[in-house]
């Protein structure tokens, strides 16, 4: 099994847990009277049948990822390299936007704001990290498809 194959099912798992989740929740309790449209310890056998594989997943992807080599490191140092650089991408975004934001002056007795960073310099910023991590994702995709699991 490649490596990608197993990101593409471990994903799958999770999306499949999550609507278990709300199933579980869902038929939890019932009104006195009424019975649950499913039994929610099936659901609960279910998820922890996913649970397993995931575990089994995650433990192959993630020692494969550290022995994978990758530039100057190994996937895992991308992979830690890329999910910085999104937070980073993040937090900018966010200044970014409440720097530029209008606030709406009825009258000229409002009070004005001004803002206290340059926009146009943080919106340089945000297109060179997003090209970073763009570069990183698309070679680590890659690489994703190349590498075999290892077998533990």
């Amino acid at each position: 099994m490649k490596l990608a194959e197993a990101l593409i099912e471990r994903a799958e798992i999770q999306k499949k847990n999550a609507q278990l989740f709300n199933r579980i929740t869902g038929n939890a309790m019932v009104q006195e009277g009424d019975t649950p449209a499913e039994k929610p310890e099936e659901l609960i056998a279910e998820y922890d049948e996913n649970m397993k594989r995931l575990l089994f997943l995650v433990q192959k992807i993630n020692k494969t990822n550290d022995t994978t080599p990758f530039e100057n490191g190994t996937v895992a140092d991308a992979i830690a390299q890329r999910d910085n650089l999104k937070t980073k991408i993040s937090m900018y975004r966010s200044v970014y936007e409440a720097a530029t934001i209008r606030p709406e002056r009825y009258s000229q007795k409002e009070v004005k704001f001004v803002r206290c960073i340059d926009a146009k310099a943080l919106q340089h910023t945000i297109n060179e990290l997003s090209k970073q991590y763009r570069e990183i994702d698309t070679k680590l995709q890659g690489v994703n498809w190349t590498v075999d699991l290892i077998e533990m």
